[in-house]
This record gives C-alpha cells, structure tokens and sequence, in this order.
C-alpha cells in the first residue's frame, strides 16, 4: 500500500528525492505522514485541497480490500 502512495507523491512533484512517507502500523489502520519540499505542496494539496482528497480516496479504496482504516497527513 505504501507503494502505491509513492507512486501517486512522486508522479506530482518536481522534486522526487525530497519525498518520505512515514508509515505507523496500528492494530485496525495505518497512519501515512507524507514529507515534501514546500514548493511542491501545493501541487500535492491542489486547489482547496482538492488533490489531497483524491489521494485519500484512492487509498481509502485501496485499504478496505485489507480491511484497514488508512489516514494520510500532510506534514510541512
């Protein structure tokens, strides 16, 4: 799962080595904090958070084939 996380991070920003995602197992979710350079988290957020949104969809959807809770933080 996490994979496909850095799949989707890497492919919006400019700089791709300044990405880290932070995985926290917990006993039913899983926590993801996603790292990147400033100039890249607006293309990352979107307008009115729009891209964050879809992010969390696609693995809230991804998740629930192994019957975990995913939570995706965007951290500066």
């Amino acid at each position: 799962m996490k994979e496909i996380l850095e799949l989707i991070i890497t492919s919006l920003v400019d700089d791709k080595n300044s990405v880290s995602i932070e995985e926290i197992e917990e006993e039913k979710s899983i926590t993801y904090k996603v790292k990147v350079s400033k100039d890249d988290m607006g293309k990352v957020i979107g307008k009115q958070g729009r891209v964050a949104r879809s992010i969390r969809t696609v693995m809230k959807s991804v998740s629930a084939k192994e019957g975990k809770k995913v939570n995706i933080e965007f951290v500066d």
